[in-house]
């Protein structure tokens, strides 16, 4: 069963109060304020403003699974579209207990900003299932998402709306997802989803392309400021598939990375974490860093935020950066590997300390960008090398920092809006000569 679902605005509760201040912590609201910010800068015609920011179409399904004992449950998914001006929908699908429609749409209009300020020919959009994995079994996971897929099977394909992977989801999920659409087409369709596994049209690359993308904007900010990556320290808030990659890449490029945290703990070493050592442990151990014992723990885990260090990044969930810690943030970069991690408040605060904050629709395109490639590829019926992916990832990542950096110096705005003002720009170019039809 599908139905159209009208935007609720959020309870009090999903706010903070500090100094008889309320921040909104509501995903869509950020976003919406984060447009707003960028289209004033742009002088943006009032009809269009509304028009993008307003989703396309908002769709929630409810669905029944047969569980491992019997039993028959209900759950229910999202498919946020937002906007497919410049090429079709694009975006991951999370599983999580928190999964929310104001979440699904914020992140659906930061992926068609990112694509955007990527200068990739897609829109944005983003699924989830309001589900908790980590008490499911395998099975149940396959069949739940058969069932998903199946109910959406009608407003998503290669030229339509294309799915990847996100929170607690993988190959092995966007395997599943490929079968089901590929099942009811009657012929496979590779290039429905991305972040496939390579033996079934995926890319080369794509599995650390967030992180990747992470780290090469990391690189080239530092470069700008005139700094050698041996001389920095780095704490990487999240130790899932962006933290870690993120982490390994600029452990290489010998930047020290003293603090990692992930879900169950933070772990802290001024002398340096041994990122793959750590890894090794996580895996053995539920991809859990608790119980680590070749590093200091930190209590609350939240505070590892909070550690005096060069470089910070953001690589968990969304709103972690907030009016009531950010006076306490002791970093010279935030780069954000999360979607959403820093409020508008919080934003303000950083700005004002004079820390340099490169956002997430830049930050953590990577994954998009390998996506867009791994595309590109099924379409030609082709497989490209690692070391071409990793090239043209790092040329599309410079490229769109560079130009946010130089809309930045010249307009004299933070980089978070000039990333938005590009990528705003180019939505609203494909807009206005499209045209509205009737």
């Amino acid at each position: 069963m599908v139905k159209n679902v009208m935007y609720m605005s959020v309870s009090e509760k999903n706010n903070k109060q500090k100094g008889g201040v309320m921040e909104k912590l509501n995903p869509f609201e950020i976003a919406q304020m984060q447009f707003d910010q960028a289209a004033d800068k742009l002088d943006l015609e009032p009809w269009l403003r509304d028009l993008l920011k307003t989703p396309d179409r908002n769709i929630s399904v409810d669905f029944p699974v047969k569980m491992d004992d019997g039993s028959i449950k209900m759950f229910t998914g999202y498919r946020v579209q937002h906007n497919n001006s410049r090429g079709p929908y694009k975006g991951g699908v999370r599983y999580s207990p928190k999964v929310n429609l104001d979440e699904v749409k914020a992140l659906a209009s930061w992926m068609t900003w990112k694509t955007a300020v990527v200068d990739v020919p897609f829109g944005g959009a983003k699924g989830g299932v309001l589900c908790d994995p980590s008490k499911m079994s395998r099975p149940e996971l396959e069949r739940m998402t058969r069932r998903f897929t199946y109910e959406i099977s009608d407003i998503i394909g290669p030229d339509v709306d294309i799915p990847a992977p996100d929170v607690n989801t993988n190959a092995q999920v966007m395997s599943w997802m490929l079968d089901t659409y590929s099942m009811e087409q009657k012929r496979d369709v590779f290039g429905v989803v991305t972040g496939k596994p390579t033996f079934l049209g995926g890319s080369y690359g794509r599995a650390e392309a967030t992180g990747r993308g992470v780290a090469t904007v990391t690189l080239e900010l530092v470069k700008d400021e005139g700094l050698e990556p041996k001389d920095l320290t780095a704490v990487v808030q999240g130790f899932g598939n962006v933290g870690y990659h993120t982490a390994r890449i600029l452990a290489e490029k010998g930047v020290k990375i003293i603090g990692i945290s992930d879900i169950s703990t933070a772990i802290y070493d001024p002398d340096g974490i041994d990122v793959e050592d750590a890894r090794k442990y996580a895996e053995k151990n539920k991809l859990l860093l608790e119980g680590y014992d070749k590093a200091e723990h930190v209590s609350p885990k939240e505070s590892i935020l909070e550690v005096n260090t060069d470089i910070l990044i953001p690589a968990a969930l969304e709103n972690q950066i907030t009016m009531e810690n950010a006076e306490n943030i002791k970093t010279k970069f935030v780069v954000e590997g999360a979607n959403g991690p820093t409020t508008p408040d919080a934003d303000r605060i950083l700005n004002e300390k004079g820390i340099i904050v490169v956002p997430d629709i830049l930050a953590n395109a990577g994954g998009v960008t390998v996506s867009y490639f791994e595309w590109v590829q099924n379409i030609q019926r082709e497989q490209w090398l690692y070391e071409t992916v990793v090239r043209k990832l790092e040329e599309k990542l410079i490229k769109a920092y560079r130009n946010t950096r130089n809309l930045a110096e010249k307009e004299k705005v933070d980089m978070r809006t000039a990333a938005y003002m590009i990528a705003i720009g180019r939505v609203a170019e494909a807009t206005r000569t499209r045209g509205i039809f009737p």
